[in-house]
């Protein structure tokens, strides 16, 4: 329909994804933050797990995804983010990457998911003031059955290590850019046949979606990008820009 081979785009896609990824994580070092958010966002790849044929179950890229995301609550900055398993094998790795690009000590919120324990007392030990923000949901009798979300009745607060000011005890910032993601790719958008096919286009997707969300989204609260309020660059980024991390690549690699 537009005259561009489709296998055109996905080699595009592979190789943007790939400078993309590499540049953000030779970029975003030694950020100064001072509040950390996480949270993990769940969609699927290839067909929803109940759909799978038999020798696909439990097969890594087949079925749910968890995207797990850290964000840096004050300059909106995305950290760091890993595509994996909602569990410890994938907890562990992510927690050790989020510390990795960290300049001091801050203070963390999580949600109850219970492999963010383990996980985060291996990356940070006893330098760090966590707490975890736990919602117990219900369902709300008035909704429509099949497509309401669960709704949160009660929210309960728990100090795991430090002394977390209780009023920065919060996932609100990571919930709304959980909510941009959604609204930024339709590989997430729910109820839809816009999901990923191949994990690997998946994380290369994010790979772009996160450097364009952290160079090149203007905020309007923060009067520029994430990546101008964290100190990483002194300008809005373009979309040029962004591609071309693909020449930096190039020159790297010859």
């Amino acid at each position: 329909m537009v005259g561009v081979s489709i296998n055109t785009v996905t080699k595009l896609l592979v190789d943007l994804g790939t400078a993309c990824e590499a540049f953000h994580d030779a970029t975003v070092r030694n950020v100064p933050a001072q509040r950390v958010q996480c949270d993990e966002v769940w969609c699927f790849c290839y067909a929803r797990k109940e759909n799978l044929p038999e020798e696909l179950r439990g097969v890594f890229g087949y079925g749910d995804l968890w995207t797990w995301v850290g964000q840096d609550a004050d300059s909106e900055l995305v950290l760091s983010w890993l595509v994996g398993r909602r569990d410890a094998q994938t907890a562990h790795p992510f927690m050790h990457d989020l510390a990795s690009r960290l300049s001091n000590r801050v203070q963390l919120t999580t949600d109850g998911l219970h492999a963010y324990l383990e996980a985060t007392d291996s990356a940070f030990g006893t330098e760090i003031d966590y707490a975890r923000l736990i919602k117990v949901y219900g369902s709300d009798p008035n909704a429509e059955r099949r497509y309401a979300p669960p709704v949160c009745i009660e929210t309960k607060v728990q100090v795991i290590t430090g002394d977390p000011a209780i009023e920065h005890i919060s996932t609100s910032f990571i919930e709304r850019q959980n909510l941009q993601m959604r609204m930024s790719m339709r590989r997430f958008t729910r109820l839809t046949n816009g999901h990923s096919k191949k994990v690997e286009n998946h994380m290369h997707a994010l790979s772009v979606h996160y450097v364009h969300y952290n160079f090149a989204r203007m905020q309007r609260a923060l009067g520029g990008t994430p990546a101008m309020t964290a100190g990483l660059t002194d300008r809005v980024w373009s979309v040029e820009d962004i591609i071309g991390l693909l020449d930096v690549a190039e020159k790297k690699a010859a």
